[in-house]
């Protein structure tokens, strides 16, 4: 059996290849990604992996799974609350490894810091980003909240790829695998999810009616 630390060290490394590069689309078994991975003419590679503050990549992928967690939606969006999980029923997850494949990148990241988190920061200038705009959104601080989240829930993709990274609260990002299907995605503080240029998407906050997040955007 595979000792679980050295996946996680090879899972980070197939991770911060897919954040480098949109071409990239890992492999479903990470031992044979990994074991490719010099082939590659782009990503962080293995140099500047060790410019990563904390204990290099595997500082961004511990607990992820907390705060970012995904899986198959059913189809009752339309009859009941979008907020709701709509999970399937059995529930059919959907492991990170999946989402990579699908061109999401997921990571964990120290919330409470953001201001001054290094991380942060070279990812940013790594991936060309622009702006980050640090938005909330709650009934309290939108007026006609409801019908505002029945837009965001309309489906949607954008030219340029997209990194949303929860400060607090909570909520949805929807998106379309291989085959049409919904896989919804939730993101909790801590989390930040890349999503690429031209994929479907859309967006709901769940049951708590509260998100703060930055949205960034890429020169691309």
């Amino acid at each position: 059996m595979v000792n679980k630390r050295a996946l996680l060290t090879k899972f980070a490394l197939l991770a911060l290849l897919v954040l480098q590069t949109r071409e990239v689309r890992a492999d479903s078994r990470v031992e044979s990604f990994v074991h490719d991975e010099l082939q590659f003419g782009q990503g962080l590679g293995l140099t500047s992996i060790r410019s990563f503050h904390g204990d290099s990549a595997q500082d961004m992928l511990n607990g992820v799974d907390d705060v970012v967690q995904a899986w198959y939606m059913d189809d009752t969006t339309e009859e009941e609350d979008q907020r709701l999980p709509h999970r399937r029923q059995p529930d059919v997850p959907v492991p990170l490894s999946k989402l990579l494949d699908l061109g999401i990148f997921a990571m964990r990241l120290d919330a409470d810091n953001h201001e001054n988190d290094e991380n942060l920061t070279m990812i940013r200038g790594q991936r060309g980003y622009l702006h980050m705009d640090i938005v909330t959104l709650t009934p309290e601080k939108m007026a006609n909240y409801e019908a505002m989240i029945k837009r965001f829930f309309e489906e949607h993709l954008h030219a340029d790829e997209e990194v949303r990274y929860c400060l607090e609260g909570s909520g949805y990002f929807d998106v379309r695998d291989e085959e049409d299907r919904w896989v919804r995605v939730s993101v909790r503080k801590g989390g930040l999810i890349v999503v690429p240029a031209g994929i479907y998407h859309r967006f709901t906050l769940d049951t708590n009616n509260y998100i703060k997040e930055t949205v960034s955007g890429s020169i691309a």
